[in-house]
């Protein structure tokens, strides 16, 4: 875990719910962006604290001065508590992600993207289509609850869309996902060799991939941590 200003979150649905999250800022630059994370399938384990949002949450505040908002939707439990209120199949979930956009604007966060994993990206396909958001970077699609048409209106607003799609993935393996994608001409999917549906052993690959297009500049991230001077150290 690197250096960052981390503090507890609630946020405020619509319909009345209070869920739990987690703000990572840089520690002393102000963000140049900001990752708001949706998480995989609460009901195969799926949380705010699956490995590579804590993993975003440890080091890219640090590594690339993004801000991290993590938050379990409702229902979901992690090692950070439990949000009010039951799964409901991406159905009332669409209050949730409203919920973290709205908090990310409230609290002037810089150049919201949303990056969502496996059932996390149908979320953000549904729901994250914002005016306020600039763009959506998918873990994993398996593109099981997102309709054609909610495709279509990604397409037609412009907003960059990438999706990272494991070689082996269980669900949606990069040709397909390129097939499914051309609906929307400005998505790019990135196949990654090797890489199953968790990204298990893949972690660096996905969080280069994300930093490289919410902040280039920080790209490729270093392997070894800064120290307290902010040069690179092996410590």
């Amino acid at each position: 875990m690197l250096a960052a200003r981390r503090r507890p979150i609630g946020l405020q649905t619509a319909d009345g719910l209070q869920l739990v999250g987690e703000l990572s800022l840089p520690a002393v630059n102000d963000p140049v962006a900001t990752l708001i994370c949706v998480h995989p399938l609460p009901t195969h384990g799926g949380m705010m604290d699956s490995h590579l949002f804590r993993k975003a949450a440890f080091r890219l505040p640090a590594l690339a001065d993004l801000a991290v908002l993590r938050f379990n939707t409702r229902g979901t439990r992690s090692a950070q508590g439990q949000s009010d209120g039951a799964f409901d199949g991406a159905v009332g979930e669409r209050y949730d992600v409203a919920a973290a956009i709205e908090f990310a604007e409230f609290q002037e966060l810089p150049a919201p993207w949303l990056v969502g994993w496996s059932f996390g990206t149908d979320l953000t396909l549904k729901y994250g289509c914002d005016p306020g958001v600039v763009g959506a970077i998918l873990i994993s699609p398996p593109l099981r609850y997102t309709v054609d048409a909610e495709l279509d209106t990604w397409a037609a607003t412009g907003k960059s869309l990438t999706a990272l799609v494991p070689e082996f993935d269980d669900y949606l393996r990069p040709e397909e996902a390129r097939t499914r994608f051309a609906r929307v001409p400005q998505a790019e999917v990135v196949g990654v060799p090797g890489a199953k549906h968790l990204f298990v052993g893949h972690t660096e690959t996905v969080l280069d991939e994300i930093v490289r297009r919410v902040n280039p500049a920080a790209y490729p991230l270093p392997r070894v941590a800064p120290d307290s001077s902010g040069q690179q150290s092996d410590g």
